[in-house]
């Protein structure tokens, strides 16, 4: 399995705080079944700045001190942006990292609202050849309050990510539904950990997917596992049309 999105590079972010803690994760990510994780730090969210090839040199560190444990574990290195208006400048100055340097890039919402200028800098970024992905779009509240925002946004060419522990309901049984609602209308295309530690964030990408089959079947657990092999590879990944959240039924879960 891969997890292409996780805090496991130490003290870098409010992820993993030391080598040893990023060890456990590595170990805990294993049992899970995974057997390659992208590293994703916070960068430009007002407290963390990860720059990419401050990233890339310490994956490869933590890489090596993975292989002296004996984990057999991969780390890939990506970045988790949150949206700001000088992106673009940013990607042209080297300082914004694609997933696995693939032409997906993480792009993470403010978690009250979407900004104004969000659809136009995703436009402009597909215009670059990369890719926009959006990240947890189920815990933003107005994409809660409005999800037909979020099909907008994947109508023309933006893909989202879900959170394992959403869907397992670590997050509260309202964000657990509606990110069942995504999952239904088409509205996501990769689930992954967002995992911070073994503790209070974890991994739980084993308990999504059971939770997934038992909702949508196993063709579902397939598009997204190998949704996740594509994007490794750089490769397109598979999008099914988007629909609409019935507003009866999604007013339900509140």
């Amino acid at each position: 399995m891969i997890d292409i999105h996780s805090h496991i590079l130490p003290g870098v972010d409010d992820g993993a705080q030391t080598v040893e803690d990023a060890i456990n994760m590595a170990r805990l990510a294993v049992e899970e079944g995974i057997t390659k994780i992208i590293a994703t730090p916070h960068h430009q969210n007002g407290k963390y700045f990860n720059k990419k090839q401050d990233i890339i040199n310490r994956v490869t560190e933590l890489n090596l001190l993975i292989q002296k444990e004996n984990i057999p574990l991969e780390v890939l290195p990506g970045q988790e942006t949150r949206i700001y208006g000088e992106m673009l400048e940013d990607l042209e100055k080297g300082d914004i990292l694609p997933l696995n340097h693939s032409k997906y890039i993480f792009i993470e919402l403010p978690s009250g609202h979407i900004p104004r200028y969000a659809e136009k800098l995703l436009f402009d970024i597909q215009l670059k050849g990369l890719t926009p992905l959006i990240v947890h779009p189920e815990r933003n509240s107005e994409v809660i309050e409005n999800p037909d925002k979020l099909l907008n946004l994947v109508k023309k060419g933006s893909l989202t990510q879900v959170t394992a522990g959403s869907i397992t309901g670590h997050f509260g049984k309202k964000i657990q539904k509606f990110s069942l609602q995504l999952i239904e209308s088409n509205l996501t295309h990769f689930i992954s950990s967002d995992a911070h530690n073994i503790s209070t964030r974890s991994f739980k990408m084993r308990d999504s997917i059971s939770e997934i089959e038992k909702e949508f079947g196993s063709q579902a657990v397939y598009y997204f596992k190998e949704n996740a092999e594509l994007l490794l590879q750089g490769q397109t990944v598979y999008k099914q049309e988007p629909s609409q959240i019935k507003r009866k039924k999604f007013l339900g879960i509140f």
